[in-house]
């Protein structure tokens, strides 16, 4: 793995264009707001968020946040079904209730959630190849994590809803290598239909909605493994499966500011969103160990991961100087065709012997194909 193709891996949306221009960028009332005694960031990426925002601060959000207290918007915001995070130091977050239970928790959990005889992989040119991932995730994290099983060989099949907002820059940059269904879990039809995709012979099941959503709906990792002995679960979540926080929203940029990560006046987050892409890769690692297991010894399983407990990780690295060079990756990128138009992008980095990892192709329309494996 070259330590500077990875690097510009974790900024990949950020150079990805559609026929030589940039494919576009957040909403532009998404971003880090003065309040009266610190910052306060407001994530408006999906239609709901920013009304849910709106309903709080009116449509001027720097004048609606400035006499407010950081942290009594952050509140206001959240109660109203948005996403915003105050900015907190690293002690504050160190001694929030929050950031005490992400300390308790591994950086990945693996553990099996259910009896089944192993199952092999079939032996091909590529690691993944036969193995079934049904992607059903958002955003960056989960999408990293099915598009880096993809370059492996995996039949990743994305789920999401013609109801379901996306962001068309993230969607075009993380969906390469799979095909695209849509599947309304608000209907028996759709439910029926997801059942059915899990119990033929599905391996894996990515999800990253906040946590408890998909098990009222049915799809629990316990209901899964039921469906589909030898399932591999992973379950991708914002701040955490314990702590009061646990089925908060949240983001990669929230995170930073929430955590200390992005300390600072103005804040001064990461390059990259780290915590997205870091997790993503995490969750496909454990994606991997857990197929292993489950070749060795049989047995269902269950991935865990967060980008706030990604951060907690990375912080306690530490930080080195900005050399102020821009990363150089001209030699790094190359073209894919899309329903879009012409891709470019940054390649999948690493290679194993013989098996370079590399996507089908670019990224589909969403709900182009049929929910049905191929």
């Amino acid at each position: 793995m070259d330590v500077r193709h990875a690097a510009a891996h974790f900024r990949s949306e950020r150079y990805l264009r559609v026929d030589g221009e940039p494919a576009g960028g957040e909403d532009p009332l998404t971003g880090n707001y003065k309040a009266a005694d610190g910052w306060v960031r407001l994530h408006c990426n999906y239609p709901h968020h920013r009304d849910a925002a709106m309903q709080v601060v009116g449509t001027d959000f720097a004048a609606g946040v400035a006499s407010r207290k950081a942290i009594d918007v952050e509140q206001a915001v959240v109660a109203a079904g948005g996403a915003a995070a105050a900015q907190r130091s690293r002690e504050e977050w160190a001694a929030h209730p929050q950031g005490i239970a992400l300390r308790r928790l591994p950086l990945l959990s693996i553990e099996q959630i259910g009896d089944a005889p192993p199952i092999q992989l079939s032996k091909a040119d590529r690691p993944l190849s036969g193995v079934r991932v049904l992607d059903m995730t958002h955003v960056i994290a989960g999408p990293v994590c099915g598009r880096t099983l993809a370059a492996h060989g995996a039949d990743v099949l994305h789920v999401g809803a013609e109801h379901l907002p996306v962001v068309r820059p993230i969607l075009l940059d993380t969906q390469f290598g799979k095909r695209s269904t849509f599947i309304d879990l608000r209907t028996a039809e759709g439910a029926d239909t997801l059942r059915a995709l899990v119990r033929a012979d599905a391996d894996v099941f990515i999800e990253s909605f906040r946590p408890g959503s998909l098990a009222a709906k049915g799809f629990g990792p316990a209901d899964l493994a039921a469906m589909r002995p030898g399932i591999v679960v992973v379950e991708i979540s914002a701040w955490g499966w314990e702590g009061p926080w646990r089925t908060r929203r949240g983001f990669d940029s929230l995170a930073q500011l929430a955590s200390g990560i992005a300390a600072g006046d103005p804040p001064v987050p990461l390059p990259a969103q780290f915590l997205d892409h870091g997790t993503g890769w995490l969750a496909a690692y454990g994606v991997l160990t857990a197929l292993r297991r489950r070749m060795e010894t049989g047995g269902s399983w269950l991935v865990k991961v967060a980008l706030a407990r990604t951060g907690l990780w990375l912080d306690e690295l530490g930080k080195t100087e900005v050399n102020g060079k821009r990363l150089i990756v001209d030699d790094l990128l190359t073209t894919t065709p899309s329903p879009f138009g012409l891709l470019t992008h940054i390649r999948m980095p690493g290679s194993l012997p013989g098996a370079q990892p590399n996507w089908a192709h670019g990224s589909p329309v969403p709900g182009s194909a049929k929910p049905e494996w191929w």
